[in-house]
């Protein structure tokens, strides 16, 4: 804090400025609800700090000095735009924008296609979205909240699981119905393999012949190429569940296998405390949490052979 502004009477202004609006030392107390004495108090501190009488009395008649009259604008300009900061601060805990950071394919993928029903929900928010792989350091910038892949261990800050996720094999249907499904043990060498960062194909692979080097095809740093480049048909690839349901559901392409493997990562809302009880904070937090129940699961193999017996 200025020094300067350490050393401002701001109470004493209240004062001057209640008593000057009603030229009456009691109905300033009254309105103030504190005793005349203490407005009496206030206002000879403000004069003894600008070495300069402001009001002057005639019997029980109160009038303001040339001074007093040359300070009162100055102080009901500074006070109303005080006002207007801390309710325009009050009106933002309720409504306004909310800065998020997130991943770009969890963007893309999963939150942009269900922002409508935020909007509709919430007409009252405003997300900012920035979208970045860094982890936010919400001392040294504006963000009220983030949304991170990742372990959930972020100390110091309000953390809630949002979303869990699986692994999956995918490939646009014209190139499945040419290649085949890859079932366990194939020999990966004989189909056309894209690769992403979420999980090698070696990885994948369970009980097939292992390669002296890794199977060839193009790699992808980033989940959504990797998955345009599917659905162009140049391979097959192993993505995130919450990346593809979309695309799965649309027919744009279709699961090559039947394994389903857990993702060792998970979706997490992340917040300094004091946000978390913001109430714009907290309508979009528990919205990503209904959207989240919403959103269905990957069926394992075994979940399917059960659907298949179950009699209609």
């Amino acid at each position: 804090m200025s020094s300067a502004y350490a050393r401002l009477p701001l109470n004493a202004l209240r004062v001057f400025e209640a008593v000057a609006t009603r030229l009456s030392f009691a109905e300033a107390a009254e309105a103030l609800h504190v005793t005349p004495a203490a407005v009496s108090q206030q206002i000879k501190s403000l004069e003894d700090y600008l070495q300069t009488p402001l009001f002057r009395r005639t019997g029980r008649t109160v009038h303001l000095t040339p001074e007093g009259a040359q300070l009162l604008p100055g102080v009901r300009r500074g006070l109303d735009e005080l006002q207007e900061a801390l309710q325009r601060l009050r009106r933002e805990r309720e409504a306004g924008a909310i800065n998020v950071s997130t991943l770009a394919s969890f963007l893309q993928k999963w939150l942009m296609p269900r922002l409508s029903d935020l909007h509709a929900r919430h007409p009252e928010l405003e997300l900012r979205i920035h979208t970045s792989t860094e982890m936010v350091d919400f001392a040294r910038s504006d963000f009220h909240a983030a949304i991170r892949l990742g372990t959930g261990r972020y100390p110091g800050l309000h953390v809630e699981k949002i979303l869990d996720d699986w692994l999956v094999v995918i490939a646009a249907p014209r190139l499945l119905k040419k290649h085949g499904p890859l079932s366990d043990g194939a020999n990966l060498a004989a189909f056309p393999l894209l690769h992403g960062t979420d999980l090698s194909w070696d990885d994948w692979a369970t009980g097939g012949p292992r390669t002296r080097k890794p199977p060839r095809g193009t790699f992808f740093d980033d989940s959504v190429s990797l998955l345009s480049a599917v659905v162009e048909g140049l391979g097959y690839a192993i993505l995130r569940w919450s990346l593809v349901a979309d695309e799965l559901r649309a027919r744009r392409i279709a699961l090559a296998s039947e394994r389903v493997v857990p993702f060792p990562f998970a979706y997490y809302f992340v917040c300094p405390e004091p946000y978390a009880r913001l109430p714009k904070i907290a309508a979009f937090r528990e919205w990503l949490r209904e959207s989240a129940r919403r959103f269905t699961p990957p069926q394992t193999s075994g979940q399917r052979r059960r659907d298949a017996k179950a009699p209609a």
